[in-house]
C-alpha cells in the first residue's frame, strides 16, 4: 500500500514541524516547504533517522509570484502524488496600518492569501478527480475579530477561514474535505517574527505540539473548524466571539497588542 504524502508549507518551526513529525510518525511520506534550504536540510536528516517515511524538500519563498506554481510544477516533476495538503505558512506583523510599509504588508498578502489561494486552485482539482484528498488550511481565531494593530493579518486569517469553509460545502460528497485550524497564541516563532512577543496577547501562549494534533486529527475526520490552544475562559469567550458588540472587542484587542512596558 502506498505511504500517503503531505505538503507542509512553512515547515521548519512551530507548528509546520510539529505536522511534519506527525504524518511521519505514522509513517506517511512528507514533501517540505520552506524558505531556508539548510533548515530543511537538516529536517529532513532528522525525519529520516527516526522514521520510515520518504521526505522531500521544495525551498521557496512564497511570497514570490510564481511559488505556488513552482511547487505544484515540481510534483508532477518527480510524480509526487499529494494526498494531504497542509497550507501552514503565514506570519503577521504589528503596527498601525498606515504605518506599516506597503512592503510589509504585500508581502503578507502574498504568503497569507495569494500563495494559499493558489495552492488550492492547483491541488483541489486533482483531488477531486481521484475522489480522495483531505486539506488543512491553519487560519486562527483572529479570522473571527478585526484586529487594530495586526489588520491586515487578522483580516488574512478571516478570508482563509471563510474561503475553507465555502469549499468544505462544494466538496462536499466528493471524498475530499477541507478544514481551518483555528489556534489561539503559541509558543512559535510568531511572536518575536511579529513583533508580539511582549504583549499581553501572547502572554498565555501554548505548546504547538496538541495544536498540532488536533488540526491533524480533525483533518483526517473532515471536520469544519478545529478550535485548539486556548486556555482557560478563551474557549467560551471565543465562541461567543461573533455576539459581542464589535467596538468594545476591538477596543480589547487593541489595549492586548500594545506592547508591555
Amino acid at each position: 500500500m502506498r505511504n500517503k504524502t503531505a505538503l507542509i508549507t512553512g515547515a521548519t518551526g512551530g507548528l509546520g514541524t510539529e505536522f511534519a513529525n506527525i504524518h511521519a510518525a505514522k509513517g506517511g511520506d512528507l514533501l517540505l516547504v520552506g524558505r531556508n534550504q539548510e533548515k530543511l536540510d537538516a529536517m529532513k536528516k532528522e525525519l529520516e533517522e527516526k522514521y520510515t517515511g520518504k521526505v522531500r524538500l521544495f525551498a521557496v519563498d512564497l511570497s514570490e509570484p510564481d511559488a505556488a506554481d513552482r511547487i505544484y510544477a515540481f510534483t508532477k516533476e518527480q510524480e509526487i502524488q499529494i494526498d494531504y495538503l497542509i497550507n501552514n505558512a503565514a506570519f503577521g506583523g504589528r503596527g498601525e496600518f498606515a504605518v506599516r510599509t506597503m512592503e510589509q504588508d504585500l508581502s503578507m498578502l502574498s504568503v497569507n492569501v495569494v500563495t494559499v489561494t493558489k495552492l488550492l486552485k492547483l491541488f483541489l482539482p486533482d483531488f477531486i478527480r481521484r475522489g480522495e484528498g483531505k486539506i488543512l488550511n491553519v487560519s486562527s481565531t483572529a479570522a473571527l475579530t478585526p484586529g487594530p494593530l495586526q489588520a491586515e493579518y487578522y483580516a488574512t486569517k478571516a478570508y482563509v477561514t471563510s474561503l475553507s469553509n465555502a469549499i468544505w460545502q462544494e466538496v462536499k460528497g466528493s471524498g475530499v474535505t477541507v478544514t481551518a485550524l483555528m489556534p489561539g497564541a503559541m509558543k512559535t516563532g510568531f511572536a518575536e517574527a511579529s513583533d508580539m512577543s511582549k504583549t499581553p496577547l501572547f502572554a498565555n501562549a501554548v505548546s504547538p505540539v496538541g495544536v498540532a494534533k488536533a488540526g491533524y486529527d480533525g483533518m483526517l475526520k473532515g471536520k469544519l473548524n478545529v478550535f485548539a490552544g486556548l486556555p482557560g475562559w478563551q474557549k467560551p469567550f471565543m465562541s461567543l466571539m461573533p455576539m459581542f458588540p464589535k467596538k468594545p472587542v476591538m477596543k480589547m484587542i487593541y489595549e492586548m497588542q500594545k506592547e508591555k512596558r
